[in-house]
């Protein structure tokens, strides 16, 4: 009986520093995440050749890792510092979205000016039909 108890409470020790592992790796997971966030937010607005295709490809293998990572983790594990890692990094997915609408709006204004620019250069006669035809 005394080995059966001891080999339960084993089981549950193994199964709670696992659990706290988990949790602990999720928080490590999450930093990781907001750092990639905040790094991006703060090139969108710097850095205009920064690579956003590559980022995105970061964000979604991100996106996968925490998935997986809640999966695995019980929830029961997932303490208040949980809590407050994931309302962080919805505030800086927030900004990001943000900075990312920004982005996207700079580049439409650029686009509109250039085909304003190019249906200007056609209408004043320049590249008429008129200017290459038989004389």
């Amino acid at each position: 009986m005394h080995d059966l108890t001891s080999a339960t409470n084993r089981s549950v020790a193994a199964e709670a520093n696992t659990s706290s592992a988990a949790g602990t790796s999720l928080l490590s997971l999450i930093a990781r995440i907001e750092e990639s966030i905040e790094h991006e937010t703060s090139a969108l607005r710097a850095d205009p050749s920064f690579d956003i295709k590559a980022s995105n490809a970061r964000k979604s293998r991100h996106l996968h890792e925490l998935s997986k990572a809640f999966k695995s983790t019980r929830r029961s594990s997932l303490g208040a510092e949980h809590r407050a890692a994931l309302e962080r990094l919805r505030d800086k997915l927030t900004l990001n979205e943000a900075a990312i609408r920004a982005h996207l709006s700079a580049v439409g204004e650029v686009a509109t000016l250039i085909q304003e620019t190019i249906q200007r250069a056609q209408a004043d006669g320049t590249y008429s039909a008129q200017e290459f035809g038989p004389r």
